[in-house]
């Protein structure tokens, strides 16, 4: 168990804000260790061919193998306040600026669990590995990431929101308390579940709350270093029914539906009830443009979708043929 005491001037600094450095390195993980979000599916070709990017691979490398296990801090720095158009940017700048023994002392922590390749001890002692991850990360990010950056961030603000409506009604308290079922807050003190035993306290230190799409349903708690709390916690409205669009159709007919269309081009048009991008859908389905791109055109010369262009992007939306078809 993770038992972390909490003062009261630490208290006084939580606040919620989305990590996009977190989500990036969610993705990133199941790409490379080929595994499949339980929500939105396969990351992608895109993704896999993301990691062939040296630097993007050298951030691969420090992952846990299964899932499960250490992930650098210097990865995830804290989002910081008052930035919100740039959170990005600012935890890449804060990434590439890691000191290099933080580097050493979390790639130890790394080292105790699994073996690290030599390209990795290698940028660690050339003092280069923070600004080539940083890098590779920014790199996967355009990617994979950037285009459906503004639903993804949206079903993270809608957590966002009603945390907050609680905060304001219940208090602080309330709010941790309600993060992870893994979690338990009383008299001052977080404690979660852990197959080992850490005792840590935070004393007027920011504690960030940062509510999670692509690690969903993990809970990460990152405490260790001084200045860099977060707690990274599975967003809600998130699971069986998250493709879905809020009050459309039911499950078995979007089952019906799926079985006529074939069921990604079925969800994809029970997705389409407000217009989005090929790049919002993508991040939505787990998929690669490429093949968003191909079912929608389907969708589109059967006259189940129309599109709209806005300067650069164009969007789709199912028709009113596509809602009758959902029942919509």
């Amino acid at each position: 168990m993770i038992v972390v005491d909490v003062d009261s001037a630490s208290l006084a600094k939580v606040r919620l804000t989305p990590s996009p450095a977190y989500e990036l390195v969610g993705w990133l993980m199941l790409a490379a260790q080929g595994r499949r979000h339980p929500v939105f599916g396969d990351p992608g070709p895109a993704a896999r061919t993301a990691l062939r990017d040296p630097r993007t691979a050298l951030v691969a490398a420090v992952l846990p193998q299964a899932g499960r296990g250490y992930i650098p801090d210097l990865l995830t720095p804290q989002p910081p306040a008052g930035r919100r158009a740039h959170l990005l940017a600012a935890q890449l700048d804060a990434v590439a600026a890691t000191p290099p023994d933080v580097v050493a002392q979390q790639l130890e922590w790394c080292a105790a669990e699994r073996a690290l390749p030599g390209e990795v001890r290698a940028a660690a002692l050339t003092g280069t590995f923070a600004s080539r991850v940083a890098e590779g990360m920014r790199a996967f990010w355009r990617a994979t990431l950037a285009d459906g950056w503004g639903a993804l961030q949206g079903t993270l603000d809608a957590d966002i929101r009603v945390r907050s409506h609680r905060l304001a009604e219940y208090g602080v308290g309330d709010v941790l308390a309600g993060l992870h079922r893994d979690l338990r807050w009383s008299a001052g003190r977080l404690e979660v579940r852990k197959p080992y035993h850490e005792r840590l306290a935070l004393h007027d230190d920011e504690l960030v709350l940062a509510p999670s799409a692509l690690r969903w349903p993990a809970l990460s708690v990152q405490v260790c270093a001084p200045g860099n709390a977060v707690l990274c916690y599975p967003a809600d409205g998130l699971g069986a029914d998250a493709a879905a669009p809020a009050g459309a159709v039911g499950r078995r007919h979007r089952r019906a539906v799926s079985a006529l269309l074939g069921t990604t081009r079925g969800a994809l048009l029970c997705d389409l009830a407000e217009a989005r991008s090929t790049g919002d859908l993508s991040t939505r389905h787990g998929l690669s443009p490429a093949t968003v791109s191909h079912h929608l055109g389907v969708l589109l010369r059967a006259g189940l979708v129309h599109r709209t262009r806005d300067g650069r992007v164009v969007r789709y939306q199912r028709s009113t043929r596509g809602d009758v078809l959902v029942g919509d």
